[in-house]
C-alpha cells in the first residue's frame, strides 16, 4: 500500500490538490538554482556532507516547483516524489531517488561519498534541475489542467 498515492492522502501533511501556484512554482526553482550553487561551493570547501544533502533538496525543489506549479502540496518527500514519479514516469525520478538515499546515508550514519562521487551528483543534479526547469517554464495552462485531471484519476 505504500507505493499508493491513496497511503499519502492519509498522511497528515500528505497529498492534496490546491490551488496552482506559479509564483511558488518560480520561487522554489530559484531555491533549486540557489542550492546547487551552494553545494557547489560547499563540495569546492570539501564539506561533502553538507554538499550531498543540499544537492538532494536542489533537487527536491525543483520537483517540488512542478508539484505546486499544478496545484499539489505535499510536505513528506516519499509522497512528493512518487506523485511526480505516478505522473511523469519512473524516470523523472530515478536521480532524486538515488540521491535521497546517499543523502540519508550522509546525513544520519556519516556514510559520505568519495569527492567524485559527490561531484557526479552534482553533475546530475544540475541536469535534473534543468531538465525540470525548462518543462516547467514551458507548461500550458491546458497542461497544468491534463495533470490535474491525471492526479485526480490516480487517487480513484
Amino acid at each position: 500500500m505504500r507505493d499508493s498515492l491513496k497511503w499519502c492522502l492519509g498522511l497528515k501533511d500528505g497529498l492534496r490538490m490546491v490551488k496552482p501556484d506559479g509564483s511558488l512554482a518560480i520561487s522554489y526553482m530559484k531555491e533549486a538554482k540557489s542550492s546547487l550553487k551552494r553545494a557547489e561551493r560547499d563540495l569546492n570547501e570539501g564539506d561533502l556532507l553538507w554538499a550531498t544533502v543540499i544537492i538532494y533538496y536542489a533537487e527536491y525543489y525543483a520537483l517540488y516547483s512542478f508539484l505546486q506549479k499544478i496545484g499539489i502540496k505535499c510536505e513528506n518527500h516519499f509522497c512528493s516524489i512518487l506523485a511526480v514519479e505516478k505522473l511523469l514516469g519512473k524516470g523523472k525520478t530515478e536521480t532524486i531517488n538515488r540521491h535521497k538515499e546517499k543523502r540519508i546515508d550522509a546525513q544520519y550514519y556519516m556514510k559520505i561519498g568519495k569527492e567524485e562521487e559527490v561531484n557526479e551528483m552534482l553533475r546530475a543534479a544540475k541536469t535534473f534541475v534543468a531538465e525540470f526547469d525548462a518543462f516547467i517554464s514551458r507548461m500550458t495552462n491546458e497542461e497544468i489542467y491534463n495533470y490535474r485531471k491525471k492526479f485526480a484519476s490516480l487517487l480513484r
